[in-house]
């Protein structure tokens, strides 16, 4: 077999590939083994039918495009790993020559990985934000927990800034045609907090029990990107909110504490190891674009347009949405072959502890079961997509090791401290908010989960983006 590759650029080769008849002697037996066990010919048993029958009865070039589809993937992959190449994509594979009996020849052209060499990993050097909680941020996560347990009721004036409303929401498009993403049957909503569609808020506010408010919303992503919305709001309840009193019983109620000096310290130690592991991600995140801005290289434009196309092959988007998702496939992309890289040189293998462990986080993201979560990626032929995941997150702890990473007042940074503090355990510098028990980093872990709790979230205002 003689093999010649031609670079076309810098990202795309070209693999010309000459396979002598005498390498192709056991493909022939095969294939006239397949068609055999494939077709009934009179005076034959199926399986039986001799090779010059076939080719009497449907040709010799059945037999060579057989023959052709079963080498050309196999001859492929091979000189691929022989020359050390990474595809990206699928090759463009074109048979130029088949001379029977000789030669067959054929000609793949494919979107490669481009050479570059990756930075020196202590160059990194990265600035975050230092760690602090304030009076202010304690108090705000006080009257979050106070709001848990607040009690409502009914009133006759019009909502104001901080009442809850309970309303059915119904939107349209202009021809009337109902929109289901904006619509919802007995919502609970919190005025003026903002966690509303556009203009939720000001229509809302001042509306009486048994009102109807109408608003205009023009949606920027969804089925209904860029169409003007009417959005109907019944309001059925106006309920005024009281928090309980911020006192020692309140502390006995909404936590294992007795006091209210006990449960704030334990507020503020929360807040704390909550803006430890925002720091830590924020580490992560500035080495990971340091590191990729300190390597420049072409990408591979066919494959890019390639992608593009079949991202948008149902002519969803305009020009705008175009523009910014070529731009994220084109980082994205980036830095998949910058880390792909970094985890060869670095020899980074993905153990099963760990896939199991980015299943569980990914799966609990998803609002999934880990093993459902596992069988989609699986049945969507995404495992291997999945495996690359883990393995480029650990590539880049490499970087994040090596780096020297420091907080806005001057003082070091060290992420091993960061996660022996977060977990209690010795691992390595790679801080993954979802890895960390919620509960452990959150400050809504100094509520208990008694009946009262229950029911007062029950009645607790709602984002209505979220149901909607």
């Amino acid at each position: 077999m003689k093999t010649d590759v031609e670079n076309l650029s810098s990202t795309r080769v070209k693999i010309i590939v000459d396979i002598p008849f005498d390498e192709l002697a056991e493909d022939l037996t095969t294939a006239y083994k397949n068609i055999g066990a494939q077709i009934n010919v009179p005076g034959f048993r199926k399986g039986k039918v001799p090779p010059r029958v076939i080719d009497q009865r449907f040709g010799r070039g059945t037999v060579l495009s057989e023959v052709a589809n079963a080498v050309i993937p196999r001859t492929y992959e091979q000189v691929v790993a022989d020359e050390s190449l990474v595809p990206l994509g699928q090759p463009k594979v074109e048979v130029t020559k088949i001379e029977d009996g000789d030669l067959m020849q054929f000609v793949a052209e494919v979107d490669i990985r481009p050479d570059f060499e990756l930075p020196d990993r202590a160059a990194v050097a990265v600035e975050v934000d230092a760690v602090a909680v304030d009076d202010d941020a304690v108090e705000e996560e006080l009257r979050s927990l106070r709001k848990r347990f607040a009690t409502y009721t009914d009133v006759e004036r019009g909502a104001a800034e901080g009442d809850v409303v309970l309303v059915d929401v119904t939107a349209a498009d202009a021809d009337g045609n109902p929109t289901d993403a904006y619509s919802a049957e007995a919502l609970s909503y919190e005025v003026g907090s903002g966690g509303a569609i556009e203009g939720f808020d000001e229509a809302v506010t001042g509306a009486v029990a048994d009102e109807e408010r109408t608003f205009e919303f023009i949606p920027a992503e969804g089925d209904a990107a860029g169409k003007a919305l009417t959005i109907k709001v019944q309001v059925t309840a106006v309920r005024e909110s009281e928090l309980p009193d911020a006192d020692d019983e309140f502390a006995g109620m909404a936590s294992e504490f007795d006091s209210m000096p006990e449960l704030l310290a334990d507020l503020r130690e929360k807040l704390h190891r909550s803006k430890l592991m925002e720091q830590g991600a924020e580490a992560r995140d500035k080495v990971r674009e340091a590191f990729l801005g300190m390597v420049e290289f072409d990408l591979p434009e066919q494959f890019i347009n390639d992608q593009l196309e079949e991202h948008f092959a149902d002519g969803h988007g305009d020009d705008e949405h175009r523009a910014e998702t070529e731009e994220e496939m084109r980082g994205n992309l980036k830095a998949q072959l910058v880390l792909d890289k970094l985890a060869e040189e670095e020899e980074v293998g993905v153990e099963e502890g760990e896939l199991t462990q980015w299943l569980i986080s990914q799966a609990s993201r998803y609002g999934m079961p880990p093993d459902q979560f596992a069988n989609a990626l699986v049945e969507g032929g995404q495992v291997q997509s999945a495996i690359a995941e883990v393995r480029r997150a650990k590539a880049l702890s490499v970087v994040v090791e090596a780096a020297t990473i420091t907080d806005t007042e001057g003082n070091a940074v060290d992420l091993d401290e960061i996660t022996r503090l977060l977990t209690g355990a010795e691992t390595p510098a790679e801080i993954d908010v979802e890895e960390i028990d919620a509960e452990d980093a959150g400050v809504e872990g100094a509520a208990s989960d008694d009946a009262g709790a229950e029911a007062a979230a029950e009645e607790r205002a709602e984002n209505p983006s979220d149901d909607q």
